[in-house]
């Protein structure tokens, strides 16, 4: 029985990574063809998908301007392009999608964005909340600031970690190659492509070679750690040649491409991470409070009645009811003094005891396993 591959068109949350090549050469930017990728963007949305561009590009693009040599920059000269050219690159994807009445954002994040609990939640909370308001939010490593300890140094692992974090449930890596082989196919012409990896095995994993193209930092061995990372959260990773016109359209179409396929849902995959954290401390709630997280709902203040432990933001915290009975856990949004100071009060409350505005719930029902 054939295995089935995920549908495109049918993806409720989309993050898209595009390669340097595919967007920069010698000439600049690949006006036309970003144009073309803006239709299938639009359409996604006009479907009702939220989408996530990952793009490179800001050094290749910042460099000509600059005038820098080909081959190696040195990490000074690699953020003064990427400073140069990020600029350039968020106004060229607004541009080609304001004509489709899609609105854009950017945003820059490191490798210590992503591992930092708090610096995660907040990331998190911010595309939330863009994707609610019907923003394409624009990512990329946020080169200028990142030194060789916080970086990704490449985009498809960043790509995979974005998707993760926004709980989406396909990827699409556009690169300079058509899918996952057996061996590098421009070395090795009895090399196998394989339209389906069901499991990444570690025969899988020995089968990964290096980079194939000059512009482009990601190899296979990249690309198939951006799909473990995917599929573990519980997201179906797509590799195929992204130069084509219209490269989601293609790959609606039946377009060459290898898909790894998730191990089970975004969402479950998020609970199984949270339900394995060492709370930190612990939250007392009222029967209310308790009513209301078995309806779905988030928890809000006025619903604990006690705080215990030492946390910070972004920190597991037990979820226990007025026995003292243990509930579940969630990422607190708070501090343990934070905390403390606003339980048992309305959100609407929480600027004028804090000091300044902070977030309507204690804990997402988004960051909670019960």
């Amino acid at each position: 029985m054939a295995t089935l591959t995920p549908d495109i068109a049918a993806a409720r949350r989309l993050v898209v990574k595009i390669g340097s090549a595919l967007l920069v050469d010698s000439a600049g930017l690949k006006s036309d063809w970003l144009a073309a990728l803006a239709l299938d963007v639009a359409a996604a949305r006009a479907r009702g998908a939220d989408v996530i561009l990952v793009s490179s590009g800001a050094i290749a693009l910042g460099r000509r301007v600059l005038g820098l040599p080909a081959g190696t920059l040195t990490l000074e000269q690699s953020q003064a392009a990427a400073a140069v050219g990020q600029i350039r690159l968020a106004r060229a994807y607004e541009e080609v999608l304001a004509p489709h009445g899609v609105k854009t954002a950017q945003i820059l994040v490191t490798l210590e964005d992503t591992e930092d609990r708090r610096r995660y939640l907040n990331s998190r909370a911010t595309m939330e909340t863009l994707l609610g308001f019907g923003v394409v939010p624009i990512v990329n490593e946020n080169d200028t600031v990142a030194t060789d300890e916080i970086r990704f140094g490449d985009n498809d692992r960043l790509a995979a970690q974005i998707a993760v974090t926004i709980g989406a449930d396909q990827l699409v890596l556009l690169s300079d190659v058509d899918g996952f082989y057996s061996a590098n196919p421009k070395q090795d012409a009895t090399a196998r492509h394989f339209a389906v990896v069901e499991q990444i095995t570690p025969a899988i994993e020995a089968m990964a070679g290096e980079a194939i193209s000059g512009l482009s930092k990601g190899g296979m061995k990249t690309k198939l750690l951006a799909a473990k990372t995917a599929v573990a959260g519980g997201c179906a990773l797509a590799i195929m040649e992204g130069s084509v016109s219209r490269p989601l359209s293609a790959l609606a179409a039946g377009a060459k491409c290898t898909w790894f396929l998730a191990q089970g849902d975004p969402q479950a995959a998020r609970k199984r991470w949270i339900a394995a954290m060492k709370p930190r401390g612990e939250v007392r709630l009222d029967a209310g409070a308790i009513a209301a997280l078995m309806q779905g709902k988030s928890l809000l203040p006025a619903g604990v009645v006690a705080v215990s432990g030492t946390f910070g933001r972004g920190d597991p915290v037990a979820i226990v009811g007025p026995d003292g009975v243990a509930l579940g856990k969630g990422l607190v949004r708070y501090t343990a003094a934070e905390a403390r100071a606003i339980r048992g009060h309305k959100s609407g409350e929480i600027a004028a005891i804090l000091g300044y505005p902070g977030r309507a719930a204690l804990v997402h029902r988004d960051d909670m396993v019960l």
